[in-house]
This record gives C-alpha cells, structure tokens and sequence, in this order.
C-alpha cells in the first residue's frame, strides 16, 4: 500500500510540471500583525477584476494567469476579523511579483459584531446523545452560506447536512483528533464554555484536502488553541437563555506575543439553571481554559494547553403522543420534587480534563513539523434508578397512563373510571416520587430503591507529528503519524442508598440460584454506597495510523490526493465472573483480541472556468474499525464479540458548481454517500409474543452488514444587495435510505448461542438465532431530508445590526423497529405464521410514519460602542418566534413487535399502549449576551 502510494505521488508530481508556465502571477504571505502566525483563508482578489484566490495553511497565495490585467492594479485583501487592505500594484506581463510577507491586522469592531454567533454554539458543545447527532459543531467554522444555515438555524431539528452525523466527522484541537473511541463522536462537553478560546478554526467539508488529516466523509474542523494566536485584551460576559442554561458568566484575558516570545491565556466560566427548556433539567456548569507558549526562537515554539470543564446536567427523554397531549412538550418524568426542591433521577456528569503539549518547528522557509501529545483522563457518568425489581416508578409509566385501562376494545365502567383517576392524577403530578422510595427503603431495610451510576472513566494518550512542506509555488505535501491508547474502566456505582443499609447485588428477574449474581467470586453482596456492582470491566485501544496528501495549484486547476492506513485493537478484560456466563474466560478476564486494518484514499480537483466560476470535484473510499460500542455484543455481562463484525465501507463523491462575484456568491452540490457492513446494537425491553409478562426480557438487538445511502443536492447563496443589506437563501434536498437486508441477533441474560433456536423454556419466539431484517428502502433517521431558508441581514454603519430567517422543514422520519421487519413479526409460537395474518394490514402495521413539516422564524442581532478603549456591546437571538410545535425525530418502540400485538396497538386509535417515542423540539427560545471587552 505504501509502496503503491508513493509511486502514484511520484507519477502525479512529475505529470504536474506539464502544467507549469511562465504565467504573469501575483504572490506573498499573510500572517498576524501581531503573533506573526500564517492566516489561513484570506481572500486575495484584484480589483474590479475577475480574479482571485485564498490563501492556504501556510499563509501564502499565488494568482497567476496569462489574462491578469496589467500595469497599475489594487490588490484586496480581506477576511472577516481583520482589517480590508487596499495594496497598490504593478503587474508586469510574464513575470511574478512577490510581495513577500504581508502584516494583517485585527478589526475590534468586526470581531465584536460575531462574538454572540459563536456563542450559539453552546447548544452543540453541550449535547447530549440521543437518538440523533447533527454536525453542526463542525460547521461553525465555514463562511459557506449553506453550511452557516446548517449550523445555526437547521441544526434545531436534527438536520443532518448530506445525511451525516458527527460520527462521520472529525475534530481537532491543535492537531489532536478528540473523538472518543467509544462511539466515534466528538464528547463536545470536554470543552463546553469556552466560546472565547475556540475563535480561531480551520474547516474543511466532507473529504477535501485537509493540512491535519485525512478526515472523514462529514468534515474535518481544527480548533487553535495555541496562546500567540489568540489577540491581545480581555473580555467578560453575561448571558441570559431559556434553552439548555439561565446563565452563563465568562471572562477571558490574552497577554499577546510579547517582546521575549512569552504569550499567554486564560479563560474562566460558568453556566448555570435550575432547568432549561424541558421541566427539570438541572444545568451546573463550569469551564477553565489556560495556555502559555515560548517562543524558543525564529523556528521553534513550544505551546502547553489545558482545558477542564467539570459539568451536570439533568436529562429528559422521548414521550408518547399521548403523554405530549396530557402535559405537553416540556414534559420530562425524570425529576420529582424533594423537600421542596427539583431532584432529577438522570443526571449526565462530565469530568475530562484535557492536557496537550504542541511543539512547532519551521524546518525552513518551506517545511513545518508540528509534533503534539495529548493526554486526557477523568469520568463521564448517568445516572437512574435502580429499582430493585420494583415497578418501573417513572410518572409515564405505561401502567399509570389512562390508555392502559383502556386497552380492552370493549371497557367496563370500572376501566374508564380507573382511566379518568389516572388522568387527573397524571396531569396533577406525573413526576417522580422520592418520599416514596426513601419510606420502601426503610421498611424492609436493605435498599430496593437506589441511584445507579453507570460509568465511564477513560484515559487516553495521543501522540502525532504532521508534516508540512511546500516543493515549490505549486507543489505541497503533507503527512503524518499518530498513536493513541486508551484504557476505559467501565461500571456501575452505588451513588445513593436513598436512606437503606445497603443493596443485594443480584438479578432480580433471575431464577434466585447463583446464576442472578453480578459476581460470583463475591456472591450475594451487600453493596454501599461509592462502590462498583452489577458490571465492572475495562476495555484496552490502540490504534496507529498515518496519512499523506499532495496538492497542485495552478492557473486553470487545483487537484490533491491524498492517502491514509490505520490498525486498531480493542480487547475486554472483565473483572467480574457474571453469574449468567459463569464459564472460563466466558465473562471474567481477557477477551480475545480484536484486530482491524483499514485504509482510504480520496482526491479532488478545482477547475477554474474562470475567477468567478468554478467547478469543485471530491471522491473518495475509506474503511472503518467498529467503534468499541459496536464490537462486543454485551460488554457489560461478558467477553462475546459481535458475530460477522468487520470494517465499515464508505464510498463518497461530490460535484458543486461555484459562483463568486464582488455581490454575489453562491453554491449548488450534488452529492452521493454509500456506506456498507455497519454494526448497530440497540438496548430495549421486550414483550413475548403471547402479550404476557412472562419470559419478557431486556435484550441487545445486534444489527450487522447495514448497508445504506445518501444523496441530494444542497444550494446556498447570498446577495450583497447594498454595502449594508444582504439577502441568503439555502436548501437542501436529499434521501437518506437503507439498501440491504442485514442480519439481526439478540444478545442478553436470557441468551446464549445464537445459532441454537429456542433456548429458554416457554416457546421463547425472541430467540431464533441469526434472521434478516426487511430494511431496504426504509429511510433512515435523523431529521428533515429537506429544508429550506430564505433570509436577509442588514449591518449598519453605526455598528448595529439585525438579521431573520424563516426555515422550512420536511420528509422527516422516525426510526424504525428492526425486531418487527423480522420472521418474529408474522410467526407464532410454533415457528409457524399467524393463521390470522393478513398482508394488507402488515404492510400498513409496517409503514414507516413522515413526521409533519413544519416551519421556524428565527431572529437575531446586536449593536456595540467604542467607549475609549473599551468595546460594550450585546447580542441577542429568538428562536421560533412563532412558537411552532413540531415534532424533531422518534422511535418506533420494539417492546410489542409481533404483528398480533401490533393490530392491537392499532386497534386502539390514537392512544396505543406503546407508540412511538418522540422528542419535540423547543417553542420561542432567547439568547441574550452582553459584552465588554478592553
């Protein structure tokens, strides 16, 4: 592989020379006034011209072409943030002028009229998992008008640009890729709060070449954190918002380079609620960021990061249609009242400090070497009650809602009158009852009620160094080489005895023989409060990777290709021998080790017709490890791999038409994403086919060789009317769809070989070994397919401005059962179909519901003042002014799958016993930031 990619690079940079003339060019090198760093992204244009270009990582531009105007030019230079220069020139035919090194300094005032769009990032810094992940953390760093609308007005409704999710992207902070092994997803809490330190961005979407990485089909975002970079002064702010916090307090100083090479920064918040949006969920919240680099001398710089971010918020969850009509959509049933006070059962704690070490070395004029460690450690933990084989004691419990009093076609006049009292007791209460759990507890004195913490402490190690090198004007290379290891201890932690003496650490639902125990080196233990049970086990990562790219940039054309190659090993190391899977090696020690070799390639191509139209070209392959979530098939329990696991393939290509005039500036892409053999493995409680409660079980549903596709057209354009007005407009049509019949298993307490058919007692339907799953041309989930926007922005000259948006959304779905697409759905219990099954009313059972469009003004804006030295200045944002409720993304549940208790869900109209699950997205929401910064 190696040996293959250097000889095509070697092939592509001698055919590049053919390319090669003595065009008349214009060139030179942008860097900070005041840090005298490279700036990336500059705009290079000549006026009242067609031509121009943007400066690269290194700072440099080059625009070159036999029809550059000639003799006495302006030369423009321009970036958001920075002061507009105006360079006279002289351009000469056949020759090259070099303007050397270009000083460019920083625009207070422009800078202070996009602090509070950063400050909108909050929400995806702070997200919680769920059920879907939209990438819009990554898309805050693009001026591209479709991707800004992405980011801040699409990304409320779980949008996914090009039916992606931030899996599929990667992030960096000073060259070190942050996303957790786990789950292949950036943890955006390990640096929630520290808006003001992650100004400074470099983006680049989907697979175009990257100065970093090799990246991944969503992007790749960068985030410089080096103290030089940053301006000098400092700034403090106070927000006040009804979304995810009330409050939030920041206050940040940068020293500058100063004249011994010395610079520093620091940056200190706090975000803070009783509850946010949805009822009861807690936000405390609080960030510390420092930085200090020592410029060594004119070629090397040493930079040492740290970033600690401790945070708690309380979580809410999906809810029926028929819990939305009882209390609406700020309805959460995981708090409850406590002495008077809020108490949440499910609490996500995040404490990861960060700490990365940046060495910066200008081998020449030419060549960089950027060689980084980054060490991370600490704990992410969730919280729940444990309720000890009590009944589930969540207010939405299916047995407290009137629908399950109601569930006879034919009810009695003691069904509705029960129905009628749990209403009224519903929408009177419908929380959590701690006084409850505290008097259980007492009265049979080992706890049967406590909080569980199940927990996730990893400790991760990276290492990489990149390389970057200019062969000449028109040639760069770049590579690199990481290592990261991880060590992740996960467990479950008695937090709260809720007032007893202790709790059995046993399987309630077991047959009460050894086989319930968590441990059966320590069986039947009383646990205390602070110590580990139920599941206890460590998992060891090692992954080493490399990558190389060449780019070319010449008059007509910019072309780059770009390889990477990685190996990844995971391996389980139970600590605890699980009474269900008692055999050697079964559950306590080492698993087998799991080993994957991927590869990708990828290449792009910029034609330019001419200095206003362009055509972008991008494709690429790749292959991916399964994430550790994907690979063992019940890590908490034992030591299984997931059956047929192997890499994931990905195929990606792109084609977008650009246009950029001094007044107008526009995209429109087409775009197709192919992914093949991907792993899912979903959690849920299920019900056997006869309806009853027994042989229920708690099972993982293992999905594999999920094949899927995305494609679609994506437009964004904008209009720079007057020097103060500007009108935009976006959209996005795509479809995002299965390809495949995958293979699904279960996996759980009451499983044990897949391929043995019927293994519990009582004509168990859920275990039938390896089935496939009827998924070809359902949609996947995870937002609107299609959205629409049309706005404009107006900035006045006095240093006020507003802006609005209205945002229309459509073809969102939820997400499907894979358990009721299977053989389980139309089987009875002696293997053989349903003698009532009807087709007709299956297929119609198995529609897949489209979630109703919906459509979202948004508005914004802010003014600021130079008073002396100092800039004072607010920003403030509504969201959904018209307060539209709407439903953002869903689930259908898999507890009832079989197509009898389907007709029964069915037959019960607009209350069925187990529904679907939706989250509905926020009504009118504020964002308000004042500011002064000196």
């Amino acid at each position: 592989m190696k040996k293959f990619f250097f000889t095509f690079c070697l092939v592509f940079v001698a055919s590049a020379s053919a390319f090669a003339q003595q065009d008349t060019g214009v060139k030179g090198k942008v860097v900070d006034a005041n840090s005298t760093e490279p700036i990336p992204d500059v705009e290079i244009r000549i006026l009242n011209s067609i031509f121009n270009t943007m400066t690269d990582a290194s700072g440099t531009f080059l625009l070159e072409g036999s029809t550059l105007p000639q003799g006495e030019q302006v030369l423009i230079v321009n970036k958001p943030g920075y002061i507009l220069q105006r360079i006279p020139i002289t351009i000469n035919n056949a020759k090259t002028l070099d303007l050397g090194t270009l000083l460019f300094e920083v625009d207070l005032t422009e800078v202070e009229a996009q602090i509070g769009i950063i400050s909108l990032s909050d929400n995806e810094l702070d997200q919680d998992e769920g059920t879907s992940f939209n990438i819009s953390g990554l898309l805050q760093a693009s001026r591209d008008v479709f991707l800004s609308a992405a980011a801040f007005d699409f990304s409320a409704t779980f949008f996914r640009p090009r039916g992606l999710d931030n899996a599929n992207g990667k992030v960096l902070i000073n060259g070190i890729e942050l996303n957790k092994q786990f789950s292949g997803r950036p943890q955006w809490g390990n640096w929630g709060g520290l808006n003001d330190a992650q100004r400074n961005r470099e983006f680049s979407m989907g697979l175009k070449a990257n100065d970093y990485a090799f990246g991944d089909v969503a992007g790749t975002t960068n985030i410089i954190m080096r103290a030089s970079q940053y301006r000098e002064g400092g700034r403090v702010s106070y927000a006040a918002a009804n979304r995810s916090y009330q409050g939030r307090v920041m206050g940040s100083y940068n020293s500058g380079l100063s004249k011994d090479g010395w610079a520093y920064s620091i940056l200190a918040s706090r975000r803070f609620g009783e509850e946010g949006f949805k009822d009861g969920t807690l936000y405390d919240a609080n960030s510390f960021f420092a930085a200090v680099e020592k410029k060594l001398s004119d070629d090397h710089s040493l930079n040492l990061t740290a970033f600690y971010t401790p945070n708690r918020r309380g979580r809410a969850t999906a809810i029926t249609e028929e819990v939305r009509d009882l209390k609406g959509i700020r309805y959460n049933p995981n708090w409850g009242f406590q002495d008077g006070e809020i108490r949440s059962g499910r609490i996500r704690e995040i404490e990861e400090p960060v700490v990365m070490l940046n060495h910066f070395w200008n081998i020449s004029e030419k060549t960089r070497l950027n060689t980084n460690i980054g060490y991370q450690f600490g704990k992410i933990g969730n919280t729940r009650i444990d309720n000890g084989g009590n009944r589930n004691p969540a207010g939405n419990y299916y047995q407290n809602l009137p629908s399950f009093f109601l569930q006879s076609p034919n009810p009695t006049t003691i069904d509705i009158a029960n129905a009628y009292i749990a209403e009224q007791e519903f929408i009177n209460d419908g929380q959590l009852d701690w006084n409850s759990f505290y008097e259980a507890n007492l009265v049979t004195g080992h706890s049967t009620y406590v909080i569980q913490e199940d927990r996730n402490d990893d400790t991760e190690l990276t290492v990489n160094t990149i390389l970057n090198t200019s062969l000449n004007d028109n040639v760069s290379l770049t590579g690199s080489l990481s290592y990261k290891s991880l060590n992740s201890e996960n467990f479950a932690e008695l937090q709260d005895l809720l007032g007893g003496d202790g709790f059995l650490d046993i399987d309630f639902f077991g047959d009460g023989s050894l086989q319930g125990n968590s441990d059966l080196q320590n069986p039947n233990r009383v646990v205390q409060e602070g110590e580990r049970y139920k599941y206890n086990y460590e998992i060891d990562a090692d992954v080493i990777s490399g990558f190389a790219q060449a780019q070319f940039k010449y008059n007509k054309v910019d072309f780059f290709l770009a390889a990477q190659a990685s190996q990844t090993k995971y391996q389980r190391i139970g600590l605890y021998q699980n009474g269900y899977f008692p055999e050697e090696g079964r559950s306590l020690g080492a698993s087998e080790e799991v080993d994957f070799t991927n590869y990708g390639a990828k290449g792009g191509l910029v034609y330019k017709i001419s200095g206003r139209h362009l055509i972008d070209i991008n494709a690429g392959y790749l292959t991916k490890a399964p994430t550790i979530r994907n690979t063992f098939a019940n890590a908490r329990q034992n030591n299984d791999i997931v059956q047929g696991l192997t890499e994931e393939k990905i195929t990606s290509a792109d084609l977008s038409y650009i246009y950029r005039s001094p007044i107008v500036k526009g995209r429109i892409t087409g775009y197709y994403n192919g992914f093949e053999d991907a792993t899912d493995i979903g959690f849920f409680f299920t019900q056997n086919a006869l309806g009853n409660d027994e042989n229920n079980a708690f099972v993982q549903e293992i999905v594999t060789g999920i094949d899927r596709r995305s494609v679609g057209v994506e437009l964004g354009i904008e209009a720079q009317l007057t020097p103060t007005f500007k009108v935009k407009g976006a959209a996005s049509v795509g479809q995002n769809v299965y390809t495949n019949n995958p293979n699904l298993y279960l996996s759980g307490d009451d499983f044990d070989d897949v391929n043995t058919p019927n293994v519990l007692e009582g004509n168990d339907l859920f275990n039938r070994g390896v089935r496939k799953v009827n998924l070809e041309n359902y949609h996947v989930s995870g937002g609107p397919e299609r959205a629409y926007q049309i706005g404009f922005e107006y900035r006045d000259p006095d240093f006020w401005w507003v802006g609005a948006t209205t945002n229309y959304f459509s073809n969102a779905y939820v997400d499907v059962s894979n358990l009721r697409r299977t053989s389980d759905f139309y089987t009875d219990i002696d293997g053989q179909p349903f003698n009532d099954y009807d087709p007709e009313i299956a297929r119609e059972l198995l529609q897949q519901e489209q979630l109703d469009d919906y459509f979202l003004v948004n508005i914004v804006g802010g003014k600021s003042w130079k008073i002396k030295d100092y800039f004072v200045g607010f920003f403030a944002t509504v969201n959904n002014v018209l307060d539209q409720e709407y439903r953002s993304g869903g689930f259908e549940d898999s507890r009832r799958a079989s197509y009898r208790q389907q007709v029964e869900e069915q037959a019960r109209g607009d209350r069925p016993l187990f529904g679907n699950r939706y989250f509905f997205g926020n009504g009118t929401t504020y964002y308000v930031n004042v500011y002064v910064r000196f």
